[in-house]
């Protein structure tokens, strides 16, 4: 240095010396602090690996030594320090509380995603104030998400998806001042959306899609001026959508979808004319479609299905030229499609079905080049299908079904080869089939049926073997069946009923490996019934009733193991039935009715132990009835009419306990009417007219639940049984016997004293029937009063004082025995006439009644208790325990009960629908009760199933859940009814009970155990579920549906095979309500579990319900 600096004094140098020796002090000092971080950076790390699972040590073998630099995953800033910690997707398995986060001054990136960690967001998170990119999505994190995120001031992205936390979301969450994407989906969170997230006005991106969130939307979210990208679908918010959405002028997608929102769309919706996708389905959105929303020019996707939307569609919709896309279905849209809607030429798919559309389709339809798909069905629309159709040359699928369209199907229609789908049925289409129809070689679905079409069916249908349905029922094609059809090997179901269609069906008809279903009835096929239709071994149901079929049955058939329906009735058949059907062990349906079949019934028919309706009437059958029969325990329908049975009723049918309709009549019968057919406390219909019986009627004094009988040309004597169905009888049903009597116009009355009638024995049976009369009334009077004792006192001053406003809600004033009400019902059921009836069951009628006030009410009258039988009393007590404490508005809402000395009964509100029962089993009310209506229906149930179970104290278990138990309002919203086996459960102790229930929908531990607990509820909404959407009770594949897995909703399950079961009658769900019903079957799957333990819990259903809406988002 000296020489350097010759000439520098020494006290120079030495302040030189100095200042180099506090450089390098200085030096060593951010050199040692750097290793010391270093050092301690690594340590924490070291410390965090070591927690992890044992398995995924190997996962980071990269992590050691002292510097952290060089480890798998990290990255490091100029000074060596930690700055970004990337661990994405590589099967980790931890928890983050065991890294010390403090340790990590320096951390820009934290990104753990799509591992396996768990636990909850500690705290300390709050620390790592340089954060700019934090993603802990795809894991298995709990709990809460704690407020100290809210101090990472310098975040840009906070990604949390796909974790089970619970809580809301921070409402400090708006001093994140410099976010630009956020997305917490799939999150169990509770609460509502933070006003302060309008403080974000540099966000970009924001996604709360399926957290469970409730409330209504901010109109701070107007400030989040910057927004592109916006998602709060599939989430409980109620309430308007905010005028101020109209300010987030960048914006590009906007999902609203699966909310609870109403009001109207709002005209703001105009401003975001950068919009390229709108989502705002599955709400209750209603009002007109806004004419502004035709400047959203932008626009590719538009989805506003599922809402109440009403008035016309906006001839503005054809600006909107560059949409791909509209979905506007299941509204109450009304009005005439706009021509204009031929501008939206880049259109490739169109969907307003389910809504009130009228006027014919405007020919502008054939501008839309581009179009794949065009669903207009169920509306009303009207005039012939335009021929410009023709030039859609890309169309996939055509749906106008359950329209009034008219005319001839254009023959344009030969144009669209791409075509797989072309639905047409229940219009009121005519004319032959066009002969350019033979182009469509790649159909695989034509539906024709319910038209006026003449001719015969298209020749060439199935050329290219593709077809897999084909409908052309209810038309009046006549001649032949296509020759395609014989090798069309691809078919799975086939329906021509209802025309005039001939030929030889043994020789039309071939092998089909994958055929479920044929309908060939009320045609004039004529030949015998082929061998080959056993060779079909998928097939399920084989109908060709009402033809001119002659021959036997062929033994063959029993090859056909799946099958579920024979209907072979209204023929020519001849011979025995053969021994082996007994083999077709799932068949649920045998009808034979109206041949030349002879012989003996053989017993193997008692084998079919699945059967619910046999039906061999008009036929030559002759010997005794077999008593094997009454082993046919699901047995609901059975007809031996008009053959040559000889000798007694069985006795054994007495254990037909769930048999609707029995004819017997026109026989050569003989004996007494056996006294167990009055245990037969289903039945509602009974025919045994010309038979030689003899005897009286008293074993039928009991039969409360019949509504028809007919008991004429026998030898019958004495009192017909005081109960409706005989109350209801014209002389018709009851002439030519030997002595009956009673109060119907045209028989004697019966004797007013006993000793004029019968002998002295007679007049004490007399007293031993109506002594237990009073006894019982007077039980029941006693129990009601005990019940009702402290509404009775808390109420009476509440009575006294409305007495003086009658114009009141009748039901608002009514306590025990209230003389007005009585009073009233009596009058406006006129005395419980018949006209007034609606329903008769096993223990009561059900009269509708209009009371003075206008209200409608459905009345419940208990049927009259007779030889001390008290089950209807103590039905009626259930009823009237289990109702009075609960309130939903999925559980029929019981007004009042009244226990008088003549009448007793209970006054609920009128479900106008009727049961779900009845709804499935009218094809037009179940086409009416769509998929969206289905759905809502299950839910409704799980609902009030879950109430009941958890929010009642005691719990109440319905033990009936069943299609008859469902009721429906107006508006489709289900009811749970019928209360009358409800048990309130004691939850310290185990609850015992003799079976209860419907025959199908009850639990299968039944068989083993009368031990009454919730899930036997769950077992019978399982089956209730499925029944919903299959139109109609599943049977035997609830069989192959038992699991006693405990984990079955991740259990193997054959989603494509039931949901090619759904109901027919509507159409085929398309996504988002086919993801939702698949949601349903899986849970149906689950509720159907053999072991109770393993089933859900209802309020694990309903919850699931509640989280788990269709559609998949991009």
């Amino acid at each position: 240095m000296v020489f350097l600096f010759p000439k520098l004094q020494p006290i120079k140098l030495i302040s030189l010396w100095f200042l180099l020796l506090v450089m390098a002090t200085s030096l060593h000092a951010t050199l040692s602090s750097s290793l010391s971080l270093q050092h301690t950076e690594a340590n924490a790390l070291l410390k965090w690996k070591a927690s992890f699972h044992n398995s995924t040590h190997t996962l980071l073998s990269s992590w050691h030594g002292n510097t952290s630099c060089n480890w798998l995953g990290l990255a490091c800033d100029h000074s060596g320090s930690v700055s970004n910690i990337n661990l994405t997707n590589i099967g980790l398995s931890g928890t983050l509380q065991t890294l010390n986060l403090s340790s990590l001054p320096n951390i820009l990136t934290l990104d753990i995603s799509f591992n396996s960690f768990t636990g909850s967001i500690p705290p300390q998170i709050g620390v790592l104030s340089k954060l700019t990119h934090l993603d802990l999505s795809y894991n298995h994190l709990t709990g809460p998400i704690p407020s100290e995120i809210t101090r990472l001031v310098n975040l840009h992205f906070l990604y949390l998806e796909r974790n089970v936390f619970n809580g809301s979301i921070p409402d400090e969450i708006g001093a994140l001042r410099n976010l630009r994407e956020i997305v917490i989906q799939f999150a169990n969170l509770t609460g509502t959306i933070p006003n302060s997230l309008g403080k974000l006005s540099v966000l970009s991106h924001i996604s709360l899609w399926n957290c469970s969130l409730t409330g209504s939307i901010p109109k701070s979210i107007g400030n989040m001026t910057s927004l592109v990208y916006l998602n709060f679908a599939q989430n409980n918010l109620y309430g308007h959508i905010p005028h101020e959405i109209g300010n987030l002028s960048n914006l590009e997608n906007l999902w609203l979808a699966i909310n609870n929102l109403d009001g109207s769309i709002p005209q703001e919706i105009g401003k975001l004319q950068n919009l390229k996708d709108l989502y705002m389905y599955d709400n209750n959105l209603s009002g007109n479609i806004p004419v502004e929303m035709g400047k959203l020019v932008n626009l590719t996707w538009l989805w506003l299905f599922n809402n109440n939307l009403s008035g016309s569609i906006p001839r503005e919709i054809g600006m909107m030229t560059n949409l791909f896309q509209i979905d506007l279905s299941s509204n109450s849209l009304s009005g005439t499609m706009p021509p204009t809607i031929g501008n939206l030429s880049k259109l490739g798919n169109l969907y307003i079905y389910g809504n009130h559309l009228s006027g014919s389709i405007p020919n502008e339809v054939g501008k839309l080049h581009s179009l794949m798909t065009i669903q207009l069905l169920d509306n009303n629309l009207s005039g012939p299908i335009p021929s410009s159709i023709g030039n859609l040359l890309n169309l996939d699928s055509i749906r106008l079904d359950r329209n009034t369209l008219s005319g001839t199907i254009p023959s344009t229609i030969g144009n669209l080869t791409k075509l797989t789908t072309l639905t047409l049925f229940s219009n009121k289409l005519s004319g032959h089939i066009p002969i350019e129809m033979n182009m469509l070689n790649n159909l695989e679905k034509l539906h024709l049926y319910d038209n006026n079409f003449i001719g015969q069916l298209p020749h060439n249908v199935c050329t290219s073997g593709k077809l897999i349905n084909f409908t052309a029922g209810r038309n009046y094609f006549t001649g032949p069946v296509s020759k395609s059809l014989k090798n069309c090997t691809s078919l799975m179901r086939v329906r021509l009923e209802q025309n005039q269609l001939t030929g030889n069906v043994t020789e039309d008809f071939g092998v089909y490996p994958n055929l479920d279903y044929i309908d060939l009835s009320d045609n004039n096929f004529h030949g015998h019934l082929s061998p080959k239709w056993g060779k079909c071994h998928n097939l399920t149901s084989l109908k060709i009733s009402n033809n001119n079929l002659s021959g036997s049955i062929p033994p063959e058939l029993i090859q056909a193991t799946n099958l579920h329906v024979l209907e072979l009735s209204s023929n020519h058949l001849v011979g025995d039935i053969p021994e082996d059907l007994g083999n077709l062990t799932y068949l649920f349906k045998l009808s034979l009715n109206n041949n030349n079949l002879s012989g003996n019934v053989p017993i193997q028919i008692a084998s079919l132990l699945d059967l619910d309706t046999l039906e061999l009437g008009a036929n030559r059958f002759s010997g005794l009835i077999p008593t094997q029969l009454g082993n046919l325990a699901k047995l609901l329908h059975l007809n031996l009419s008009r053959n040559k049975f000889t000798e007694n009723i069985p006795s054994e049918f007495g254990k037909l306990k769930y048999v609707q309709s029995l004819d017997l009549s026109m026989n050569i019968l003989s004996g007494k009417i056996p006294p167990v057919l009055g245990q037969l406390k289903s039945l509602e219909t009974l025919n045994l007219s010309h038979n030689h019986l003899s005897g009286d009627l008293s074993g039928l004094d009991e039969m409360r639940s019949l509504i028809s009988i007919d008991i004429s040309y026998n030898q019958l004597q004495g009192p017909l049984p005081n109960i409706p169905a005989f109350k209801m009888a014209t002389i018709e049903a009851l002439r030519n016997n030997k002595g009956l009597c009673g109060n119907v116009s045209g028989l004697e009355p019966c004797p007013t004293s006993p000793d004029n009638y019968e002998n002295h024995h007679k007049t004490n049976r007399f007293i031993l029937v109506f002594l237990p009369i009073g006894l019982g009334t007077s039980m029941l009077a006693l129990f009601v009063f005990g019940v009702s004792y402290h509404y009775y006192r808390s109420s009476k001053k509440k009575v006294h004082e409305d007495e003086e406003s009658p114009g009141q809600n009748l039901f608002s004033i009514w306590s025990f025995d209230g003389k007005k009400v009585y009073d009233n019902i009596i009058e406006a059921t006129e005395d419980f006439d018949n006209k007034h009836l609606i329903g008769v069951g096993g223990q009561a009628s059900v009269y509708k009644a209009e009371l003075q006030t206008g209200q409608v009410v459905a009345v419940k009258k208990l049927h009259s208790v007779k030889n001390g039988e008290m089950s209807n009393v103590k039905a009626f007590a259930s009823e009237i325990q289990a109702l009075t404490e609960i309130r939903h508005r999925n559980i029929v809402k019981l007004y009042g009960y009244c226990s008088h000395s003549r009448f007793s009964f209970l006054v609920y509100e009128l479900m106008e629908k009727g049961s779900i029962d009845k709804i499935l089993k009218d094809d037009e009310e179940a086409i009416a009760f769509n998929w969206k209506r289905r759905v809502d229906a299950i839910k409704g149930v799980a609902n009030a199933l879950c109430y009941m179970h958890n929010d009642c104290s005691p719990p109440i278990v319905h033990r009936d859940i069943s299609s008859k138990n469902v009721l429906l309002n107006l508006e489709y919203v289900a009811h749970v009814s019928d209360f009358g086996t409800a048990k309130l459960l004691n939850t310290n102790s185990t609850n015992w009970s003799s079976f209860v229930g419907t025959f199908g929908y009850a639990a299968p531990e039944h068989a083993y155990t009368m031990e009454i607990n919730e899930k036997c509820d769950v077992y019978s909404f399982g089956v209730l579920a499925l029944e919903i959407v299959l139109g109609e009770h599943p049977g035997d594949l609830i069989s192959s549906l038992l699991t006693s897995s405990s984990n079955v909703m991740e259990s193997t399950l054959d989603i494509t095979s039931l949901m090619d079961k759904l109901d027919e009658r509507l159409q085929h769900p398309v996504k988002p309500m086919a993801k939702e019903i698949e949601s349903i079957l899986r849970m149906a799957n689950a509720c159907l579990t053999e072991n109770p333990r393993s089933r859900p819990t209802m309020d694990q259903v309903a919850s699931y319900f509640s989280k788990y809406k269709s559609c998949s988002f991009n």
